[in-house]
């Protein structure tokens, strides 16, 4: 559904999830091309809400699993694990950094936000890690002080109502995109194709154009 020609999408993702790595390259290929017609909101989902614990042997053997959303004609790089750090502990500690980085605007965000993923899948680096999450926050460029704001109650408290939020829709797995308006997610990392025909037909416009 959309208002004086908006799109407005709920997204629900997990940065430890590879589909989730494929579903925001999918995503940004769809701001590219929808430009001020598509507003993104970004949620937390948990799929690991607590430390559980595993080995490292275990967990290098789970990310060749990667290689299947690797295969997608449009995903982003991936490669499976090859450093000893980790194996990550749970999904909070990613996402209180992103939390920190959306609190300085929406540029902030989408760095720290793609450079957690590339981090994880690509270059091997446990970002449930507080000092692995300090450099990376660095590396985009944003201000020391401001990284506190990931260690504050607030900021988890804000993740797991999300994440309640997300359950409370139906949500099961991630990526989920909800159009507002709609209010019923749609799970799993989907075609481009298909998000595309989706957003033009609430638009009013013809997918091919």
């Amino acid at each position: 559904m959309t208002q004086q020609g908006l799109v407005h999408l709920v997204v629900w993702s997990d940065y430890l999830c590879p589909w989730c790595h494929l579903g925001t390259a999918r995503v940004r290929r769809l701001e590219e091309e929808f430009g001020d017609a598509l507003r993104v909101e970004w949620r937390a989902f948990l799929l690991r809400p607590t430390p559980e614990p595993r080995t490292l042997e275990k967990f290098r053997a789970y990310t060749q699993s990667w290689l299947r959303p690797a295969g997608e004609a449009d995903a982003p790089e991936f490669r499976p694990w090859v450093s000893d750090e980790g194996p990550p502990s749970h999904s909070i500690p990613a996402h209180t950094v992103a939390k920190a980085a959306a609190a300085l605007g929406p540029d902030a965000f989408r760095a720290m936000h793609e450079r957690l993923l590339r981090a994880y899948f690509v270059e091997s680096h446990d970002i449930t890690n507080e000092d692995t999450l300090r450099v990376l926050w660095r590396e985009v460029g944003l201000a020391d002080a401001a990284f506190d704001v990931s260690t504050t109650p607030e900021t988890r408290a804000m993740i797991i109502e999300e994440h309640r939020d997300a359950l409370a829709h139906g949500v099961n797995g991630v990526p989920a995109i909800m159009m507002v308006g709609n209010d019923v997610p749609v799970v799993g990392a989907m075609p481009l194709a298909s998000y595309r025909r989706w957003i033009a037909r609430a638009l009013g416009r013809d997918a091919a154009s």
